[in-house]
Order: C-alpha cells, then structure tokens, then sequence
C-alpha cells in the first residue's frame, strides 16, 4: 500500500496515494485478504519490543515458550478467545522492562530467557554419574529440556534459560534450584504508545485493548482516527465499554457484555472483546456478525431487557443476547450514533463498514501495486484504472459485498495537477436481515 492516503478536501497533497472521501447520499438512506488482529497483552513471560504473529497451530505448538504457558491456561484466555475467528494474531506483549529470574545451580549461572515473573517457576537439576552431567530444566516441576555434557561450554541456552559458568567455572551435582528475582515491567499508555508506532507500519484488519484505562484507551481511539483518516488505512479498534463512555465513531467497537463459556468460566467484556476482534478481523465484506453465536458460550454474563438493549444499540454498544442454550451477538454495529449527511445511519453497520473499508484498501492497494510511479497520467492509464475499478466492482457485487452496482458511476479523470488522478463512483453496500415486520391475515 502507498504511503499515502486519507481524506481530501482540496486537491493539494504531497504523498503519492489513494485520497477517498465516503459521503452519504442526499437522502440520507441509506478485495484484499482479511484475518489478521492485533492484540496487546500484559504478559509475564515472552520476547519484548517485537510482534509475534501466531495462527492457531503455531499457538498450539509454542505457546509455552513463547509466553510461559499451554495454549489453554487461563493466563492466555484472550489470545486463545481470539483465535476461535481470527487467522493470525499480532501479539504484543506491553509490559516489558522488568527483571530475568536468575539462581547458581552446580557451577552454572542460570538465567531466565525473558523477563517477568514466570521466570520464577523455573527450576534447574543438574545430575552427575561417571564424568557426565545431565542439565535438566523444568518449568513447573514439568520437564521441558535436558543436556548431557561433561563442561559448562557445551551446554546451549533453550527456549526457557541461558547458562553461563558460575565463579567456580566447574559443573557439580546439584538438587533442583528455582530461579528467583523475576519481575514484570509497568504497562502503560507509554508502553501501549510503543505498540501502535510498530503496528501503524504493520498489515492488519483490527486492534483491540483490553483494558481499562482511559488515557490507555484515548491512545487507541486517536490511532484508528488518524490510520483511516490522515493515513488512508481502515482498520478498526475493539474494546470494552469501561465506565460507558461515548466515542462515536464508525472504526470504533465497544463490547459492552461478556459470555460464560461451556466450562462454566465467564468471559467478562474485557475478555469477551477478544472474541469480537478475531470475529471483526476474520468477516468477510458480504458477512455480518448480527446473530451468530460466540464459539462455545452457553450464556451470557450480564443479561439485559429489550428496553435496555434498544437503547444500548442506539448508544452505539456491541452486546450478546441468551438464546437457548448459546450466547449470539445482538448487533452487528460500532458506536457511531450521531448521523450526518457525510455520516448517514448505515456506516453504525460494521458491514457496511467493511464493504466501503475493503473498497478504499482495495482500490489503494491496486493504485499502489500498478500505476503510482508505472503509468503516464493519461487517458489510456486513466481507463485501465477504471477498467480495474470495474472490475473490482463485479467482484464486490458477485459475493453480495453490493447490489445495483452501476459501472458507468465510476469516473477517472485528470486532477488538478499533471499527477493527480480523481475517481468518482458510487456504491450500495448490501447489509444483512436483522428486522421483519409481518402482519397475517386471519380469516
């Protein structure tokens, strides 16, 4: 994708990319690869400063080495919440900067891999029989690694501790030694800050915070306000409602309800936003997330009345209804309520939302792969972009995505300078069936 793009105003940028303005009609009515979600977490173990991308095998496999416990320990309900929908998941972890746990085993200086305070439940056995000595580590009391060597330079580190030689600099027996001193570093919206200067140069679909904090959650509210805005990205942002605040904005989710899942574990709105970034991240352009059920809940955790979920749909909230036996999502929407000629009512649906999103980051990434700095700014280029438009428009329109798509509403003509180009065009995104409204006859 170019490096530039947003909204325009007046034909006057200085970047090379796509400029798109959606508008909503005067009456006021009303395809690039998704999956992947952005997930900052505090975590007690695991690589610090970089995102990790985990599919769901890759977090079967490692999730104990790379963040210190089985893909089902409940220290790592968000990250396996997410991948019930999402493809891949950008892991980050926002608290790093604290302390490696450390311990004098038998002539070896043991240090933990990572900082934080899993590192404490690490412990470290060294056998001695003829000669030879069996370096065995065990996280838990499970062990997870042994070496069998005669010196101090023959061991290598593993996924869980480094080895260096103590003071004495020779291997002795030793009983198993815990490592002690571990420590986790401070999450804050400093740290949170770091995250979104690595992830706004990253390819993704949504983000989503977890926590609480109001500066915290400012932070990412200005993000996906300058990524689809300034930037031309458009991705959105999942979160938890916290004390109910107002944010009113089309790329912007607030879950306001959590679920209780087949184990009987609640998911409060804090975890429960994790299931609705992979959901979010993982939809198609024609899908809706109205109705459909949260993998393996049974229920919900805070039940409302439909007097109160009206109102909380008009509010702009993302909530779960009980039904039966299951527990489905009652709307499909993010938290724009205010409406405008610019902002009509249909853009409060996320998929209409993801149509007009897929269109932009479609159209700029066609524009940025085949014509900026390729083409001559002429009629002939002109027409083979809008040859690509249209067909980008019958692709929309074969899956749903649109209706009625009309392709001599799409215009490319000359800007006001040598290298401007100006798309017109005009789109009726579909939106899924939510209401119906029958009268029968009884004779």
């Amino acid at each position: 994708m170019p490096i530039g793009g947003g909204t325009f105003s007046a034909q006057n940028k200085v970047l090379p990319g796509a400029y798109i303005n959606f508008v909503g009609t005067r009456q006021g009515a009303n395809m690039g690869a998704r999956g992947t979600a952005a997930l900052p977490l505090a975590l007690n173990w695991g690589p610090e400063d970089e995102i990790i991308k985990l599919d769901a095998a890759r977090f079967s496999r490692d999730a104990q080495k790379l963040l210190g416990y089985g893909a089902n320990a409940p220290q790592l309900l968000a990250v396996r919440e997410c991948l019930k929908r999402a493809l891949t998941v950008m892991l980050y972890r926002v608290n790093g900067g604290g302390q490696a746990a450390t311990a004098t085993v038998g002539g070896l200086e043991v240090t933990a891999k990572y900082s934080g305070t899993r590192g404490n439940d690490i412990d470290v056995e060294i056998e001695s029989a003829q000669g030879e000595y069996r370096v065995i580590t065990y996280v838990d009391m499970q062990q997870v690694d042994v070496q069998q060597v005669t010196a101090v330079k023959q061991l290598v580190p593993n996924d869980y501790v480094i080895f260096a030689a103590a003071a004495e600099g020779e291997l002795a027996a030793a009983a198993p030694t815990g490592l002690t001193g571990g420590s986790d570093g401070i999450e804050s919206a400093d740290s949170h800050g770091e995250f979104l200067a690595k992830l706004s140069v990253e390819s993704f679909a949504a983000v989503g915070y977890l926590g609480a904090d109001s500066d915290t959650r400012d932070l990412y509210v200005d993000f996906v306000r300058q990524m689809r805005d300034t930037e031309g990205k458009k991705v959105v942002c999942v979160m938890a409602t916290g004390d109910r605040y107002t944010i009113d904005h089309e790329g912007i989710i607030a879950v306001d309800n959590g679920v209780v899942l087949e184990s009987g574990e609640t998911v409060d709105k804090y975890g429960a936003a994790a299931w609705v970034l992979g959901a979010t991240a993982a939809a198609g352009v024609n899908e809706s997330l109205t109705n459909i059920a949260y993998d393996g809940a049974v229920d919900v955790d805070v039940k409302f009345t439909p007097s109160q979920y009206e109102e909380d749909i008009k509010a702009g909230y993302f909530q779960f209804y009980s039904d039966g036996s299951q527990a489905r999502v009652v709307s499909d929407i993010n938290t724009l309520h205010t409406f405008t000629a610019d902002r009509p009512e249909g853009f409060a649906s996320n998929r209409v939302m993801r149509v007009l999103d897929g269109w932009a980051n479609d159209i700029a990434r066609i524009f940025g792969a085949s014509y900026i700095g390729r083409m001559t700014n002429d009629a002939t280029s002109r027409e083979l972009f809008r040859a690509d438009l249209v067909s980008l428009g019958m692709q929309y329109q074969s899956i749903a995505a649109i209706s009625e798509f009309d392709s001599d509403e799409i215009q490319v003509s000359q800007g006001s300078g040598k290298r401007d180009v100006v798309v017109t065009c005009a789109l009726k995104p579909n939106d899924s069936m939510e209401k119906l409204y029958m009268t029968v006859t009884v004779s």
